[in-house]
C-alpha cells in the first residue's frame, strides 16, 4: 500500500518556508565523486527518496559514504554526505537501482573517465517522454570510447592500449543538462583540452563545475553555452554545498499566488529563479527579495491575477519544471493563458487530474490552453510524475474541502517535509500512511 496525502483547501497561507538544497544539483554532484580517490564532502543535501536511490548506487558501486547533519542557518538545516571514491570495487550500475531514477545514467562518464569502462543500465524515472541518451553517448564516443548497448544495458569502454578518455570539440545538437554533466565530468579527467559547445547553462550546471573546479579540475565558460575544460591527472578532496532548489522554491510561490497568502522564502537567491519571477510578476504576484538574508517574500500584488502565454525554454527560459504548477495557479486567473510545452512530449498528464477538480483545460498537441477563473474543488486524485504531483497539492490549497492525492512516493522524489513546511504556515495537511 501506498501514502496519500490529505489537504482540507481554502487557507490562506502565511509564513515562512525553508527551502531545501537541489535536487537536480545534488544528484550529479554525488556522482562526481566517483572521479577522485579522496572524499568528496557535500553540504545542504536534501532529504529525498532520489538522493537515497543515487546513495545506494554508489554505494553499490563501492563508494564509502557516510552521512551527518550539520546547520546551515537560523531557518535552515541541511545534510551531510561524506563520499570517497577511493573504495569503488564495481564499475555496473545495476537495473534494479537505475530504474527507479533517469539521474542515474551520469555515473557513466565519471567511471569511464576514471576506470575505462562503465556498465550502465538504461534509465527509468518519471514517463514523461522518451528523454533519449544518444547526446550522451555520441559525445563519449567522440572522445574515443567505444560503446554498445547490451541486454538493456550500455557498455562504454576504452580502445585496447588507451588509458585515458581523449579530448574532443563537441556541440551537443540540442541543449541537454544530463548530457552536458555527463560529459563535463567525463573531460575533467581527458587528455587535453575538451570544448562543449551548446552546452546547457541551468545553474545546476554552474553548480556541478564549481565543485568540479574545487576539486581541482580546469574548467573555463563556466555559466556559458561554451564550456572548455581541460582535463587534469586526479582529482583531489573537496568541500561543497549545494545550491538552493530553485524548483521548490517556485512551487511555494505559487502557493502564496493560489491562497492570496504571504510566504517568505528563506535560504534562496532571486538570481537562480528570474525567469520564474518574472512570469509569476506578469500573473500579478509581487516579491520582495532580501539578499542579504537570502530571502524572497511572495504575495500577490493585488489581489487579482492575470492570464498569460508562456513556453517553457532552457534556461534562462521558463523551466519545465515549473510547467505544471503554473497550470494550476493559470486556473484562478481572469481570462485565458496558453502554455506551449517545448521541452518534453507527454508532460500534460496532471491536466485530467486538474480536470477532475474542476479546472477548464483544453490540450493541444504540445500546448494547453486554461481558461479561468475557476473555483476548484476538492476530489480524489492521482499524481503521475514529481511535477504534476506538486500541481495537485497546489489546486487542492485552494481548493473548499478535502481533497485526496495519491501515489505521493512522486512527490518524496522532489519535495523535502512537504507536508511541515506547508502546515507551518497554516495549511491543513497530513499524510495518511497506509
Amino acid at each position: 500500500m501506498m501514502d496519500k496525502i490529505r489537504i482540507v483547501g481554502g487557507k490562506r497561507l502565511k509564513g515562512a518556508i525553508p527551502i531545501a538544497g537541489a535536487k537536480n544539483a545534488a544528484l550529479p554532484l554525488m556522482a562526481a565523486s566517483l572521479l577522485a580517490d579522496a572524499p568528496l564532502t557535500l553540504t545542504n543535501i536534501p532529504h529525498l527518496t532520489d538522493i537515497t536511490t543515487m546513495a545506494n548506487l554508489l554505494v553499490e558501486l563501492g563508494v564509502t559514504l557516510e552521512v551527518g547533519s550539520v546547520g546551515l542557518d537560523e531557518c535552515h538545516t541541511g545534510r551531510k554526505l561524506i563520499l570517497d571514491g577511493g573504495t569503488v570495487n564495481s564499475t555496473t550500475a545495476p537495473y534494479d537501482i537505475v530504474r527507479k531514477m533517469r539521474a542515474s545514467v551520469v555515473v557513466l562518464g565519471p567511471l569511464l573517465a576514471r576506470f575505462g569502462k562503465a556498465r550502465v543500465s538504461l534509465p527509468g524515472g518519471c514517463a514523461i517522454g522518451t528523454r533519449p541518451i544518444d547526446y550522451h553517448l555520441k559525445a563519449l564516443e567522440q572522445m574515443g570510447a567505444e560503446i554498445t548497448l547490451s541486454e538493456g544495458y550500455v557498455e562504454a569502454k576504452l580502445p585496447q592500449g588507451q588509458t585515458r578518455l581523449k579530448a574532443a570539440d563537441i556541440t551537443f545538437p540540442r541543449v541537454s543538462v544530463g548530457a552536458t554533466e555527463n560529459v563535463m565530468m567525463a573531460a575533467t579527467l581527458a587528455d587535453g583540452k575538451t570544448i562543449l559547445r551548446n552546452a546547457a547553462e541551468e545553474p545546476e550546471i554552474t553548480d556541478l563545475a564549481r565543485c568540479l573546479i574545487a576539486m581541482g579540475a580546469d574548467i573555463e565558460g563556466v555559466g556559458t553555452s561554451t564550456l572548455t575544460i581541460l582535463g587534469v591527472e586526479r582529482l583531489h578532496a573537496a568541500g561543497y554545498a549545494v545550491m538552493p532548489d530553485r524548483i521548490e522554491a517556485g512551487t511555494y510561490a505559487i502557493a502564496a499566488g493560489m491562497t492570496n497568502g504571504d510566504i517568505t522564502l528563506q535560504n534562496v537567491t532571486a538570481d537562480i529563479m528570474e525567469a520564474t519571477l518574472t512570469v509569476l510578476e506578469a500573473v500579478g504576484m509581487a516579491f520582495e527579495v532580501d539578499k542579504a538574508a537570502r530571502s524572497i517574500r511572495c504575495t500577490l500584488r493585488d489581489g487579482m491575477l492575470r492570464p498569460i502565454e508562456v513556453v517553457t525554454a532552457p534556461y534562462p527560459g521558463f523551466a519545465t519544471d515549473m510547467q505544471a504548477q503554473l497550470a494550476s495557479l493559470l486556473c484562478l486567473a481572469n481570462g485565458r493563458s496558453t502554455i506551449t510545452e517545448a521541452i518534453f512530449e507527454n508532460r500534460f498528464m496532471h491536466i485530467p487530474e486538474l480536470q477532475r477538480m474542476g479546472a477548464d483545460i483544453t490540450e493541444q498537441a504540445n500546448h494547453i490552453i486554461i481558461r479561468g477563473p475557476v473555483s476548484f474543488n476538492a476530489a480524489e486524485v492521482m499524481a503521475t510524475d514529481l511535477r504534476a504531483s506538486g500541481s495537485l497539492v497546489l489546486a487542492a490549497l485552494a481548493a473548499e474541502g478535502e481533497t485526496i492525492i495519491n501515489r505521493v512516493y512522486h512527490l518524496d522524489r522532489g519535495y523535502e517535509r512537504l507536508e511541515e513546511k506547508l502546515a507551518m504556515c497554516g495549511a491543513e495537511i497530513e499524510r495518511v500512511r497506509e
